[in-house]
């Protein structure tokens, strides 16, 4: 038997995956590491814990389930997206690497609109925000002009990490289109954009696909991760990108909510000149020449943490839902909007703040958290939206993450999205999906899809309710009106958030 490893670099930990030729999970290990925020709105890391973290999880992984070096035929990445890490020509990092979710470039995306204008959505298919990379770069050249001038080339977060286990600079066109430096549709940087703001082309690294080699291990680093240097190391992807893979989304029409910290609904795209007006964001797949619309709900799993913290710390997630099927659609009139750290899509408002709507006296806990679900679903909703309004038909959509884990919530979202909801049989998310570019890379398959139809099983499917539907439908107009509402009154209360 052969294997594959998938390592899933994530903001918080990394997780390494040991996958087998029938896409059986036959060990996995995770190694945290910390994150800093040096001054508000910064959010910063050490990218030698990212290394540190990897290849402890790799010797742990081996170790862990006594595999043979010489059965791994190669390895594979997902990655954080947007982070950016600058190295001189040594490599050396010149500075902590700026993560996704650092905030201090408001000025530098307002510098790119005006510069650009309509030229950025025509070339780069997203709208300038504080989580993509040039932003970042922009923030470099204006505050640290001498590191930037010290720059060989920027990397973003798994590409350094794959730079240090084989000392190959590469960067994987998935992860690239979160720069808004490459061109998406010609799949090339873009020269125009590059000398707008006087960047030269040689910082960029070469790109490649994701399931392309980009070498071995250097033998130092076979040593320490308990690997041979013969290992064959693909480029991998971004994480959303990864998260499709192992989620199947290989075909036209093929969609998948996601829900973590943040939500994501992602749906396959092959048209490379559709341009949303980014309403939604439009990448680069890890499948050659494929495109994926995604949509982002800001606080998705985070909402549902945040109640239980909250208003029920004395309780487990199961504890706090148990009972939710009870309460009727709707919640008794009870109505919340997951705005609480800002908003993504369609709402790109760092401003919005969250709200419960229609409380009374008869509420109960149960009736808020149900209220708390149907409002991350009724916000994913609003992406769905904009892909069926491109002309897609969704009638089946795959649930993955933690929203995947409860039953309740499951039908829910068959109800409000209108659409039947595929839960798998195992899911590892973007580490599955950075195993599946290792195994494909490794000639296991012909195809991606191939690849998908042997490792990824449904183990579940809910399907909508019609009545429940309807009335889903008329509560979700009521949704769409909240962000109107209360947008000029959540501006006037930033000032008291101090």
């Amino acid at each position: 038997m052969k294997y594959v490893i998938g390592i899933d670099l994530g903001t918080s930990a990394v997780k390494s995956v040991l996958v087998d030729q029938k896409g059986t999970v036959i060990g996995e290990h995770s190694e945290a590491y910390p994150l800093s925020r040096p001054q508000p709105g910064w959010s910063e890391q050490n990218p030698e814990d990212w290394v540190k973290g990897t290849l402890t999880s790799l010797r742990r992984l081996m170790e862990g389930t006594g595999i043979e070096a010489s059965m791994i035929d190669g390895i594979s990445f997902s990655g954080q997206m947007h982070g950016l890490v600058l190295v001189d020509s040594e490599g050396t990092v010149l500075r902590p690497a700026m993560l996704w979710n650092d905030t201090r470039t408001t000025a530098q995306c307002r510098r790119i609109e005006s510069t650009l204008g309509p030229k950025l959505l025509e070339i780069a298919r997203n709208r300038a925000l504080e989580g993509f990379t040039l932003p970042k770069i922009l923030w470099v050249q204006e505050n640290e002009p001498e590191l930037l001038s010290q720059a060989y080339q920027f990397l973003l977060p798994k590409d350094y990490v794959r730079y240090r286990l084989t000392g190959d600079y590469a960067m994987d066109y998935s992860d690239a289109a979160g720069t808004l430096l490459l061109d998406v549709g010609s799949k090339q940087w873009s020269a125009e954009i590059a000398a707008a703001f006087n960047l030269p082309i040689s910082l960029f690294p070469r790109l490649v696909e994701s399931f392309e080699s980009t070498g071995t291990l250097l033998p130092e680093i076979a040593e320490v991760s308990g690997l041979l240097p013969t290992t064959q190391v693909f480029a991998g992807g971004a994480d959303n990108a990864c998260g499709a893979l192992g989620a199947g989304i290989l075909g036209e029409g093929r969609t998948m909510c996601s829900i973590g910290t943040s939500g994501v609904v992602l749906s396959y795209e092959t048209n490379k000149d559709l341009n949303l007006e980014g309403k939604v964001h439009f990448f680069n797949h890890g499948e050659k020449d494929a495109y994926y619309i995604m949509g982002v709900t800001l606080a998705a799993g985070h909402s549902l943490n945040w109640f239980k913290e909250t208003f029920a710390a004395d309780k487990s997630f199961d504890e706090l839902l148990n009972g939710v099927d009870s309460i009727p659609a709707g919640s008794a009139g009870l109505l919340f909007t997951p705005y609480i750290v800002g908003e993504r899509t369609p709402h790109p408002d760092a401003d919005i703040r969250g709200s419960f709507i229609g409380m009374d006296s008869g509420h109960t806990q149960s009736h808020f958290a149900r209220a708390v679900l149907e409002g991350i679903t009724f916000s994913l909703r609003e992406s769905i939206e904009i892909v069926r309004e491109s002309g897609k038909e969704i009638t089946e959509i795959v649930a993955i993450g933690g929203g995947a884990k409860n039953e309740a919530w499951l039908q829910m979202q068959a109800d409000i999205f209108n659409a039947s909801i595929v839960k798998l049989e195992s899911e590892q998310g973007p580490a599955m999906g950075a195993a599946m570019l290792a195994a494909y890379g490794s000639g296991w398959f012909s195809s991606l899809g191939e690849c998908a139809d042997a490792f990824i099983r449904q183990a579940g499917r809910y399907t909508p309710n019609p009545e429940q539907a309807t009335l889903y439908n008329e509560l979700f107009s009521l949704y769409q009106e909240v962000y109107g509402a209360t947008r000029e009154l959540n501006k006037k209360l930033a000032a008291y958030r101090k």
